[in-house]
């Protein structure tokens, strides 16, 4: 992963490797528990120690744990594949604070320091603005862009109040009617979207060239007025309406399309990074299924 350019957690550990795996269902990622120990206690027996560091926990601390830790086949320095223990980038942090060791205080306190930081938003939230803003600009995005990002998440923000209004709850029925709008114009759903750009946790929107982010705000400000209009009620009837928000941007990708002569729709992602070398958990499944198709078929 080293050629990635990638903000995850392995790149608190300062070279040393964590063994991860992607799982596209959650869109999060899971690290080996053993790695994690070896690069913060240098460990000579991280297996021993993690036994060892499950004993001393309280039970709030083992329930916890060991409801997100998995078990999954990730390649050993042999070079075969054996069943590890993981946990997800929440689980991973948690069991840094358990961590007795002086290697895990750099850590605990950028813990700390992230948890006051996001305290102060709370009660001046213009913080968490300025920090989007210097997020996106050391990123190399234009301000003009940035501009019209803050608006687009104004534009979102007004789709999911009316969605509230009409019945829809939560993040899951959010992510459906969206998927609904998406594949409504562009054929994909948002995953098999990012998965066509090459991305993963990182935001869609911030990887779509200036056509792409103008067909999804047609559609979702399309789907917003169809709503207020029509006034559907319940998941059912508000995806009908996202189908016809979509289309309506569809109409627009077509026409432009016919006039340009080749598609609008873009696999470039904006830091121009690529995954490698790294196992997803549905490619773990595809083999495993495929090993045990082929099993019953030479039976």
């Amino acid at each position: 992963m080293e050629n990635n350019k990638l903000d995850t957690i392995s790149n608190l550990f300062e070279g040393k490797e964590i063994r991860s795996i992607w799982d596209s269902e959650k869109e999060d990622y899971y690290f080996s528990v053993v790695d994690v120990i070896a690069a913060l206690t240098d460990s000579k027996d991280s297996k021993d120690y993690w036994y060892r560091l499950k004993i001393r926990m309280t039970e709030e601390e083992k329930s916890e744990l060991s409801t997100k830790c998995r078990q999954l086949k990730m390649k050993s320095k042999d070079g075969k594949f054996r069943e590890t223990d993981t946990l997800d980038t929440k689980g991973i942090l948690r069991l840094i604070e358990s961590v007795p060791s002086s290697k895990a205080e750099p850590f605990k306190l950028w813990l700390a320091q992230m948890g006051s930081d996001r305290i102060d938003e709370i009660f001046d939230p213009e913080i968490a603005i300025k920090r989007a803003i210097n997020y996106y600009r050391n990123r190399g995005y234009s301000d003009k862009w940035i501009e019209r990002r803050l608006k687009g998440i104004l534009d979102r923000n007004k789709l999911t109040d009316v969605w509230k209004e009409n019945g829809i709850k939560g993040n899951l029925e959010y992510a459906i009617l969206t998927n609904e709008i998406y594949k409504s114009w562009s054929g994909m759903k948002a995953s098999e979207y990012k998965e066509y750009k090459n991305i993963r946790k990182e935001s869609l929107r911030d990887n779509m060239t200036d056509m792409e982010v103008a067909l999804t705000d047609l559609g979702e400000i399309a789907t917003r007025e169809l709503a207020i209009e029509h006034k559907p009620y319940g998941l059912e009837e508000n995806k009908k309406i996202a189908k016809m928000g979509g289309h309506a941007a569809k109409v627009a990708r077509d026409d432009i399309e016919k006039n340009l002569g080749r598609t609008v729709i873009s696999n470039k992602n904006a830091l121009n990074y690529r995954y490698i070398n790294q196992e997803t958990i549905d490619e773990s499944k595809d083999k495993k299924d495929k090993k045990l198709k082929n099993k019953k078929e030479n039976l």
